[in-house]
């Protein structure tokens, strides 16, 4: 019976971060994405944001596909852009603050894309995070607080990840 209760519990705490998930990556991001035409979409994966797709690894066949060889450097002028989207990017780097500002130096303004504390698989995502945003919401204008994500670094680590100093 105790172990009945366990299991159930375990499945259901499972199908809801399944189903927070699905909301936050498939139905909030789809949203902000579709609302306009984003002069640069940067890191962008998979996403055509309907302006230059920027890349360090070709992942699809994305119109105006630009490889880029560095993130902390962009191949743009100042300003080049009206709207840049950084969608589920900044939790990965190693600097943030860094990456920020190169965004802000190619663009007037930068939108992100973040995963949000309330889809617990993402915002807690030990084995590719490094940081937690402390927000509810999705999209920002300005990147929220954000605080070291407890033992990514050591299981990154462990699981053979390269890790920047």
């Amino acid at each position: 019976m105790v172990i009945g209760i366990i299991v159930r519990s375990i499945v259901g705490f499972i199908l809801l971060c399944y189903v927070l998930n699905r909301i936050s990556y498939g139905y909030l991001k789809a949203r902000i994405i579709r609302k306009r035409r984003w002069g640069l979409n940067i890191c962008c994966g998979k996403t055509d944001g309907g302006g230059v797709n920027a890349d360090i690894v070709k992942h699809e066949d994305l119109p105006n596909f630009r490889k880029i060889s560095q993130i902390y450097d962009l191949p743009f002028e100042d300003r080049t852009f009206r709207w840049v989207l950084c969608s589920h990017t900044v939790e990965h780097l190693d600097d943030p603050e860094k990456f920020d500002r190169e965004l802000r130096r190619v663009g007037r303004n930068v939108l992100y894309i973040l995963p949000p504390l309330w889809d617990l698989s993402a915002a807690f995502n030990l084995l590719e995070h490094k940081w937690i945003f402390l927000t509810l919401k999705k999209g920002h204008l300005r990147l929220p607080r954000y605080v070291k994500l407890p033992f990514a670094r050591t299981l990154q680590r462990l699981l053979g990840q390269k890790i920047a100093a």
